[in-house]
């Protein structure tokens, strides 16, 4: 079944615990990424995690293997679910921080491949002209043959890379957009349905929850639709 996980996307400690207790019972877990972490560190992310709901970090970890298995080694007393580290940071790196976490089933860390903020047109002037699909399915292939659970892709994709890698790849996807919401500066989206069609395991919803006057209810409706 496909999980809504909710980007927590703020410094403010305390409203995001408003948020996380709002959502209760809601979602299925919730996701924090660099502002959130850089505002309040572990210590914040320990106090959302005593909400009750699962926690994926979405930190994007991106440097020499050492780096990023030490880094990984430091995160683990949080118990986060899911990790991102960026896919293209090369074999080595990936190994480390599958290495780092001594066998442990958790976090299952996942690549991120191309950002949902980025389309082809991007990829282009950054000397990617392959395109998007063609991008994320070569680094979908480092990320699975570096020890990787999974990978981040758009919903684009979705469909595609669960064809090519499989049930156990684990998909985790991002720019999710309900049609009654906007679409931000997301360029690669789908609704949370297709997305779900496509087979996503685990679907990165923020602002249409998060920006709505009461996110449980935004949350609910959007578990109703995958429902349907």
């Amino acid at each position: 079944m496909t999980e809504i996980y909710c980007a927590i996307d703020t410094p403010d400690l305390a409203a995001a615990e408003r948020l996380v207790g709002a959502l209760a019972g809601a979602v299925d877990g919730i996701k924090l990424g660099l502002e959130f972490f850089v505002a309040n560190g572990p210590a914040g992310v320990a106090k959302l995690a005593e909400k009750g709901l699962p926690v994926f970090l979405d930190l994007k970890l991106h440097d020499i293997p050492n780096t990023v298995a030490g880094a990984v080694r430091a995160l683990m007393p949080l118990a986060p679910c899911i990790l991102t580290v960026h896919a293209g940071g090369g074999r080595a790196m990936l190994e480390a921080a599958v290495d780092a976490k001594g066998g442990a089933r958790e976090p299952r860390i996942v690549g991120v491949t191309v950002l949902t903020s980025l389309d082809d047109d991007d990829l282009g002037r950054m000397g990617w002209a392959e395109g998007s699909e063609a991008t994320v399915k070569r680094l979908a292939e480092e990320a699975k043959a570096g020890g990787l659970d999974g990978i981040v892709c758009s919903p684009r994709e979705a469909a595609a890379m669960r064809a090519g890698f499989g049930p156990d790849f684990l998909l985790v996807v991002p720019g999710i957009r309900p049609a009654w919401a906007a679409a931000g500066d997301q360029k690669r989206i789908t609704t949370p349905a297709d997305a779900a069609a496509a087979g996503a395991d685990v679907l990165v919803i923020g602002r249409p929850i998060t920006g709505a006057d009461r996110p449980a209810e935004a949350a609910q409706r959007i578990a109703a639709e995958l429902a349907a």
